[in-house]
């Protein structure tokens, strides 16, 4: 069980480690009332040398790689979860295609997932991610107007989580995301930009990979990107054709444009391109028959699939496709809601056509 600690609330300097540049944390109490997890601000390592991803292993590019949810059908994160059974399947099909995938949280089915690929000697290296959710609102001043205890808890959890777990299987986990789109303005677990850094920090100081955070392309290539780009080791960008309206005859051409609007912001910076994809099933009403103007379906999947491959592969650019499974706990309960469908294999682990052709080539 996790102890209670008085909650440090005052981030006296904006970006957190401008007051000092050792790795002595700072700790104050500012709320006596408010009590959870011990929180202490963490310095900026300085120098600051960036640690590089590894696109590479064994001499093998391994930059093709795929998000991975877990969760099967009557599963959810925070209730059931998969079996050890149903994870060895999951990972015996995606090492078919891929040496590398992601997951979005160190909570949960991620330490298995590890200890499968330890066990079995699975030739599969993973992206361990640390979920952030949204410890405070804030008005439009940024004053904070309500707090949530129980997310800072949370939040310290997959931090602590997500370091031990590094460092229990070094020669798996290659790198660690801090919080997926938590700094877009559409957010709906949006983290104050200090708070986000303060954990980046932490999981950077008590590791050995490259620390980053995820998030969509609008948040990387706009200069209030910029504090949070400071500090990590690699940017983890989000490009959606689908979801910008874009018809399938220009999905990688738009891509791309966004992907290269990244680099000229940051040319100094390594870029993963973190999630991109595309569905098989979306809504027709709502905000997706709005936005999602392209056409879903298997054959334009296969499609799209085959040229970001394409261009990824003859780039050398790292990404991670979006993605193995689809996930039927997510959004509506509308059948036809999109979040379910982006998966290349569907939930029953059938291949679709994209991942089909592979197999039969």
């Amino acid at each position: 069980m996790l102890k209670q600690w008085t909650l440090l609330l005052v981030l006296s300097c904006t970006t957190l480690g401008a007051c000092s540049s050792s790795h002595n944390k700072v700790s104050t109490s500012s709320d006596p009332t408010y009590t959870t997890v011990k929180q202490s601000i963490e310095a900026k390592q300085l120098p600051f040398v960036k640690r590089p991803f590894p696109t590479y292993a064994d001499g093998r590019w391994i930059g093709n790689a795929i998000c991975y949810g877990p969760h099967r059908d009557g599963q959810a994160p925070g209730a059931d979860s998969p079996s050890r059974e149903e994870l060895l399947e999951d990972l015996n099909i995606m090492s078919r295609h891929w040496r590398m995938l992601r997951m979005y949280s160190s909570v949960g089915p991620a330490e298995e997932v590890l200890q499968i690929i330890h066990d079995e000697a699975i030739d599969m290296k993973v992206v361990v991610g640390a979920w952030i959710g949204t410890e405070a609102h804030v008005d439009e001043n940024g004053k904070i107007i309500e707090r949530f205890p129980q997310a800072v808890i949370d939040n310290h959890k997959e931090v602590e989580t997500a370091i031990r777990l590094a460092n229990a299987y070094p020669d798996i986990v290659t790198a660690i995301t801090v919080g997926n789109e938590t700094q877009v303005s559409q957010s709906f677990h949006k983290v104050r930009t200090p708070v986000l850094i303060n954990y980046i920090r932490q999981v950077r100081a008590r590791t050995k990979v490259p620390v980053s955070t995820s998030d969509v392309y609008t948040f990387w290539n706009s200069t209030r990107s910029k504090a949070i780009a400071d500090e990590v080791d690699y940017i983890v960008t989000h490009i959606y054709a689908m979801w910008n309206q874009q018809p399938l005859d220009n999905a990688l051409a738009w891509t791309q444009a966004q992907y290269r609007a990244g680099l000229d912001q940051y040319p100094d910076h390594f870029f993963v391109l973190g999630e991109a994809g595309w569905a098989t099933v979306k809504h027709d009403e709502g905000e997706q028959a709005r936005l999602i103007t392209g056409q879903a379906g298997e054959t334009e999947q296969q499609r799209f699939y085959q040229e970001f491959i394409a261009w990824t592969t003859e780039n050398r650019i790292p990404n991670f496709y979006f993605e193995a499974f689809d996930e039927n706990w997510k959004g509506s309960e509308h059948p036809n809601e999109v979040e379910k469908h982006w998966g290349l294999y569907n939930t029953d682990r059938t291949p679709k056509q994209a991942i089909k052709n592979l197999i039969t080539q």
